[in-house]
């Protein structure tokens, strides 16, 4: 199934430069559909269900573990299942009750969970383009079903049951070269101890904020890369109070996030990304400015870009410090969910080496 996709995605490589593309439209030349600009349903073409995550084929995820996987060490990005305790968004709070069994001496662990309350993956079913109620490529979502849905038969599965499900992406991996910019570490440099923005407080990273980071850390962008973000919730969370934590699900949503602007999509579609994430519970600001449509509507809807959020990013930062380093091997296998929405994205990373660079090949 994979191999078939991506012979279309082969066609476009460069012969002498397999792990560049020949030709991808920028966001401006990217269709409109309706009233929302840059829609790539036609890039990887009208059955598609992976998305830009097409954009890791075989050829850049082997360059990405010839030039990164060094070390042999590899580090999670996955905060426990357990936090947060008390969700943001009205989610369900995670539950894992250890069970005993025959006679007390074996034991087994039911997990019950939102697969959006902690560290996830957004996936293609998780966000529509609300205004016209579709989901990516089109697909209308009140034709998705609801509800507990028995599936016995793996050789007899409803086609709409499966459609643009995490599965997809399941079987794919996330896999590739992931570069971290750190914004907590490069807007507090320079001895000062304070961000200039509150994580918890609404607040708009904007495009120069990110290429300025990209820059003083000498990172070079290269289509397919995988985006980690920075911006600092988790870090706030363990420093703050039991209470402070405790009172967030009762109170407005407010959290910092990447702007809703056009530039912010061309920068994340120029650079054409596989996939985003960040320590935020939304990789947006949020709340969106009144009259602004979601980003979510833009990657999820029109691209099928996977959106990651509260990754667990403060051991990965203490690395890329110390080394100097801040692009890295990066593999996430999601849950292998059936037209799942979302799940826990079983990331890790190999860290660089200490003090040696690589050329990046630009």
């Amino acid at each position: 199934m994979t191999s078939e996709r991506l012979k279309g995605v082969s066609a476009q490589l460069v012969p002498d430069a397999p792990n560049q593309w020949a030709k991808l439209p920028t966001f401006d030349e990217l269709p409109h559909f309706k009233n929302y600009p840059g829609c790539a349903w036609d890039v990887w073409g009208k059955d598609d269900e992976l998305g830009t995550v097409n954009l890791l084929t075989d050829e850049v995820v082997q360059r990405a573990a010839a030039e990164e996987i060094k070390t042999g060490k590899a580090v999670s990005l996955n905060w426990p299942l357990n936090f947060p305790s008390k969700p943001v968004f009205g989610r369900k709070p995670p539950e894992v009750l250890m069970k005993s069994r025959h006679g007390k001496i074996t034991r087994d662990d039911e997990i019950h969970i939102n697969t959006q309350s902690g560290t996830q993956w957004d996936g293609l079913r998780h966000f529509p383009v609300i205004e016209h109620a579709v989901f990516y490529n089109n697909t209308p979502c009140d034709s998705l079903p609801l509800g507990t849905i028995p599936l016995p038969d793996p050789n007899d599965i409803d086609p709409i049951l499966a459609k643009i499900g995490i599965q997809n992406w399941a079987k794919h991996g996330i896999c590739g070269r992931g570069v971290l910019l750190d914004l907590v570490r490069h807007q507090t440099a320079g001895g000062t101890k304070l961000l200039p923005y509150d994580p918890w407080t609404t607040h708009a990273i904007t495009v120069p904020e990110l290429e300025a980071c990209a820059k003083a850390q000498g990172v070079e962008f290269r289509q397919g890369d995988i985006l980690i973000i920075r911006v600092g919730f988790i870090q706030k969370y363990y420093a703050n109070t039991q209470e402070a934590r405790d009172a967030l699900p009762g109170k407005p949503e407010t959290f910092a996030g990447i702007e809703q602007s056009e530039d912010m999509k061309r920068f994340l579609w120029d650079n054409h990304f596989a996939a985003v994430a960040s320590d935020q519970p939304a990789l947006e600001r949020w709340p969106t400015p009144e009259g602004t449509p979601h980003m979510h509507q833009t990657l999820l809807g029109l691209w099928g870009m996977p959106i990651g959020e509260f990754f667990d990013l403060e051991k990965l930062s203490e690395i890329c410090a110390e080394t100097g380093r801040y692009a890295f091997f990066f593999s996430s296998w999601p849950l292998n969910i059936i037209g799942g929405c979302a799940s826990p994205p079983n990331a890790a990373v190999s860290p660089p080496r200490d003090g040696i660079s690589i050329d990046s090949g630009h």
